[in-house]
């Protein structure tokens, strides 16, 4: 059976192969805007199932196409709004709107949610949820500064990478730390196995 994660985000590949060795990659092509009124958790659950689905659309038929299983996933930030609403924080398009972000989420609390959605040939399709509160640190300007320079925040919602080294952004992490870098490991594997995908033990 092939697997194929419908991703081409690097931080998903290095994380998926914690838990299995041989799989394909395929880029979804989806319209990944939000919708007028859409949760931002409703938001990145439907592109998760959207994004599994395009890429199965890309399969061939059986019985000609071997069975196969996709993998897809989103992750988006999300922080309190004013009016006690949830905004979500995209990926930033200039090092502007990357200051911005990080000086918004400065020395405060989030939340870091991935959906993810897998989806076979045969159809079966199981779609989880799984949110990250993860607390900042003070960090300076000059280091914000200094990582932004590096070009590293700008294919990354909310402007950073938990996992960097030298920024080291977050202070504290409540949950899944893989989740935060875009799969949540822990409860993948259980679904993996659920679908018969053959997983590394732990």
């Amino acid at each position: 059976m092939r697997f194929i994660l419908g991703s081409s985000s690097p931080r998903r590949k290095e994380l998926l192969r914690e838990l299995i060795d041989d799989f394909e990659v395929a880029k979804p092509d989806v319209d990944e805007a939000q919708l007028a009124g859409e949760d931002a958790l409703d938001h990145v659950l439907r592109l998760s199932k959207a994004k599994a689905s395009a890429v199965a659309h890309q399969q061939p038929a059986a019985p000609a196409g071997a069975p196969f299983v996709v993998l897809a996933a989103d992750t988006v930030i999300i922080r309190p709004g004013s009016s006690g609403a949830r905004t979500s924080l995209g990926k930033p398009d200039t090092p502007a709107e990357a200051r911005e972000t990080l000086v918004l989420l400065r020395g405060t609390p989030h939340t870091v949610a991935t959906g993810f959605t897998l989806l076979s040939s045969d159809g079966r399709c199981v779609s989880r949820l799984v949110e990250t509160k993860v607390c900042m640190r003070q960090y300076t300007d000059g280091e914000m500064d200094r990582y932004i320079a590096t070009g590293d925040p700008f294919d990354k919602a909310g402007s950073y990478a938990i996992q960097d080294e030298v920024f080291r952004p977050a202070e504290t992490v409540d949950g899944s730390y893989s989740n935060v870098v875009g799969l949540p490991l822990e409860v993948l594997r259980d679904e993996l196995r659920a679908f018969g995908v053959p997983v590394k033990a732990a």
